[in-house]
């Protein structure tokens, strides 16, 4: 456990980055700090390993303090990651993973292979081991940023904002990419960035800092969403938090229904049986092809949709997975569906059944009824 007891950093101008922050960081876990600029989060990344001295207070790892320990040794007991990777260009991607490896005696073959494994680990192709830095995307810099903090297996790993400078897709596969390794892993990662998704993305915990490097709140990220500690969180959380609050519903209780769903070379009387307005039509797999409408000539006055193809048919948007997905990624479906019905798929794309807005809204309404039933259980 990293624990950061009334620590304050002020600069001999008299500038004051942080403020008497106290926080227990727990092991295996992801601490992320957010905040508006000039909150103190890199100022308090950097303060765990040394990089910035505090002028008060003291950080414990694992209940020694860290100023007893050498700054080598610390160091070398913790990855850092930073924005744009911070590559050496002149060395080729796999030296450049095997840098602290190396640095702590290990053979160029040991830790060439050390590097090699953390290229798969982190979902980069090996063939890339031998380029250089300049030759990788945005994204794929990033990956070797993270393989060379894990390479020589450290305890802790400190992330300052490392995937800000990529675009939103490779951002969210970067993000999917670290609570992978992090539920393999476990380690005990602290993480900086300044955009709260991300943090209710990736934190275990999230400690909100305010101007001045104040601790705000500290929280579970649930926690946080449904109960801010003051207007100061409630408007940096946003004016959505109670959307970005069903990411943590889970969608699996959501009933769905097959009635409407039919296969491209279903009969008329298929056809007709069903009541709903639209039908998913799906491929001889069971894999969605689109929403066709009653009221059309795709499966109404023709007597099967076979036989008018698929390119009449409505989009059927972003399926979700009951389970995998959350109730945040249900709505969103149904949202953005032309029909205001979602589909919902299995591991493999299969159709399991279709599900309304409205019976999402009463899903939501009764996950809200549940966690109050809790937190009133929890303080009676």
């Amino acid at each position: 456990m990293i624990r950061i007891d009334s620590v304050t950093k002020r600069y001999p101008d008299g500038t004051v980055a942080v403020d008497r922050l106290s926080l227990e960081i727990p092991d295996r876990s992801i601490t992320v700090l957010v905040g508006p600029s000039g909150c103190g989060k890199t100022t308090t990344l950097r303060m765990i390993n040394r990089m910035v001295e505090p002028t008060e207070g003291t950080i414990l790892l694992d209940g020694e303090d860290i100023q007893r320990q050498p700054v080598t040794t610390l160091r070398r007991s913790m990855g850092y990651v930073i924005q744009n990777a911070g590559l050496f260009q002149h060395r080729t991607i796999v030296d450049n993973i095997a840098t602290v490896p190396r640095m702590l005696g290990w053979g160029k073959q040991r830790a060439r292979e050390r590097a090699a494994e953390l290229m798969e680990r982190v979902g980069l192709d090996t063939s890339l081991a031998k380029r250089y830095p300049y030759q990788l995307s945005g994204g794929q810099q990033q990956r070797v940023g993270v393989a060379r903090a894990l390479a020589a297996d450290p305890p802790v790993l400190l992330m300052d904002e490392p995937f800000s400078a990529v675009d939103p897709v490779v951002r969210k596969g970067l993000q999917d990419e670290l609570l992978r390794i992090q539920d393999e892993l476990g380690k005990t990662i602290v993480f900086v960035t300044h955009d709260i998704d991300e943090a209710i993305t990736l934190g275990t915990m999230v400690a909100v800092l305010r101007e001045g490097g104040r601790l705000a709140q500290y929280a579970p990220p649930a926690e946080l969403l449904s109960t801010p500690a003051d207007g100061f969180v409630e408007d940096f959380l946003g004016a959505d938090r109670g959307i970005r609050r069903l990411s943590f519903f889970p969608s699996a209780p959501l009933e769905l229904t097959t009635d409407a769903v039919v296969p491209a070379d279903a009969p008329a009387e298929r056809i007709a049986a069903v009541r709903s307005p639209y039908l998913l039509v799906t491929d001889p797999d069971g894999r969605p092809l689109g929403w066709a409408e009653r009221d059309r000539p795709t499966a109404g006055t023709i007597g099967t949709i076979e036989a008018i193809g698929t390119g009449r048919l409505l989009p059927y948007g972003r399926p979700f997975v009951p389970g995998a997905d959350s109730l945040r990624v249900a709505l969103d479906c149904a949202v953005l569906s032309p029909t205001g019905w979602a589909v919902a798929v299995d591991d493999e794309g299969r159709v399991t059944g279709v599900v309304s807005q409205q019976t999402i809204g009463e899903a939501i309404r009764a996950a809200h009824s549940a966690g109050r039933a809790e937190d009133e259980k929890a303080a009676g």
